[in-house]
């Protein structure tokens, strides 16, 4: 029998990082503001981006139509991994080796960076990815060689989990405390930031909400799930799935040190410090109906997840939370940074990895904004 209908009804649909993060209860937008630049989207990317605008002296309002880190920023499975969603050999095949060794690089020198400017949400774990047949093994072997000949830091690994690679400079964190401390220190530093602001016109120097309204010089659109929404521009490159996880209680049968992904990146989960297990994933089993705006947990994936919690990470801790989140991914695996409307500029479709990327596409389009060009482009 499926455990769907045992889980706490005060949980369903909340992720669990949102019992270590208090709220930040921001004002509702209620005027007419002005600023040099207006960030749509309070999550990773978009608070990355008011930090670098902030750091440039630039003034910036921020409005989300939630709560800060209320989409996929707060509500994924917490991994800090360098390299673009594609493994390195499969991004070197498609986009070249140089670019996708810069990418590697510049997510890995962004998730040191995460780690100094958040250290108290921040863990120093590495991370595997553990091969599920032979012939992900021998896929795990072809990343690990490509890597090996553009100097990137993996390693082969047998252990408990099973056998794969090993990626020591990876990480995990908790989402939204992170998102949160983020908001904090962007309002302290002058910031103004507003949460249940939804933006429902976007163009032409200002951002409309429904009881408000910000007139600036760039709007930043920094959102993943759902933005070929916000900019349909963008609805023939971007299209939104959702991706579904679950929690449990303290799983004292287990121990995980490390994050653990496996079957390709499609199924993850890790073991947090009070011993919680996060998983996620089977996003191909819900097939089509997974791309959806409509980010709510279906009975076929968390069943699936079910079976994984039980049989693979082994353990019989209760299941407590289970929740979805919706993320955009863009047709050639790339995230989108670029200027779409005059004087508006999107950030979004990470394709399932937006923890590192996000915020270094953050810092790039506030760069691009502030200086017409960056160096950390993708």
């Amino acid at each position: 029998m499926s455990e769907l209908s045992r889980t706490t009804g005060e949980h369903a649909g909340a992720p669990l990082w949102a019992e270590d993060a208090p709220a930040l209860e921001l004002p509702v937008l209620r005027d007419e503001l002005t600023a040099d630049v207006c960030v749509v989207g309070l999550g990773g990317s978009g608070l990355s981006c008011v930090r670098e605008l902030r750091r440039a002296g630039v003034s910036v309002i921020g409005v989300d139509a939630g709560s800060v880190g209320g989409g996929a920023a707060g509500r994924n499975g917490g991994f800090l991994l360098a390299g673009i969603a594609a493994f390195h050999h499969d991004a070197t095949s498609v986009h070249g080796r140089e670019r996708a060794t810069r990418a590697w690089r510049l997510t890995l020198a962004e998730l040191e960076r995460i780690a100094g400017e958040t250290p108290e949400a921040v863990r120093r774990t590495g991370s595997l990815r553990i091969a599920i047949d032979d012939e992900e093994l021998a896929d795990c072997e072809a990343q690990r060689a490509a890597m090996h000949v553009d100097g990137l830091p993996v390693e082969r690994y047998v252990g408990p989990e099973g056998r794969g690679l090993l990626f020591p400079r990876d990480a995990s964190f908790q989402p939204l405390l992170r998102c949160r401390m983020l908001a904090r220190e962007a309002s302290a530093a002058g910031a103004r930031l507003f949460e249940r602001s939804k933006a429902t016109r976007i163009g032409e120097g200002e951002v409309v909400t429904a009881k408000g309204r910000v007139r600036a010089g760039a709007i930043v659109v920094a959102v993943d799930g759902g933005l070929e929404r916000v900019l349909p521009e963008l609805a023939e490159r971007v299209r939104t799935v959702q991706l579904q996880m679950l929690g449990t209680a303290p799983a004292a049968d287990v121990d995980y040190p490390r994050p653990v992904y496996s079957r390709y990146g499609l199924d993850y989960w890790q073991q947090l410090p009070d011993r919680r297990i996060v998983l996620g994933g089977f996003r191909d089993v819900g097939g089509e109906e997974e791309w959806t705006h409509d980010a709510r947990p279906t009975p076929r994936v968390q069943r699936a997840l079910e079976q994984c919690l039980r049989e693979r990470v082994k353990t019989r801790a209760p299941i407590t939370h289970r929740w979805a989140a919706p993320v955009s991914f863009s047709t050639d695996g790339m995230p989108v940074v670029e200027q779409v409307r005059p004087r508006v500029w999107a950030a979004g479709a990470y394709s399932g990895t937006g923890n590192v990327v996000g915020a270094l596409c953050g810092r790039a389009v506030a760069q691009l904004v502030t200086q017409g060009t960056s160096d950390l482009l993708l």
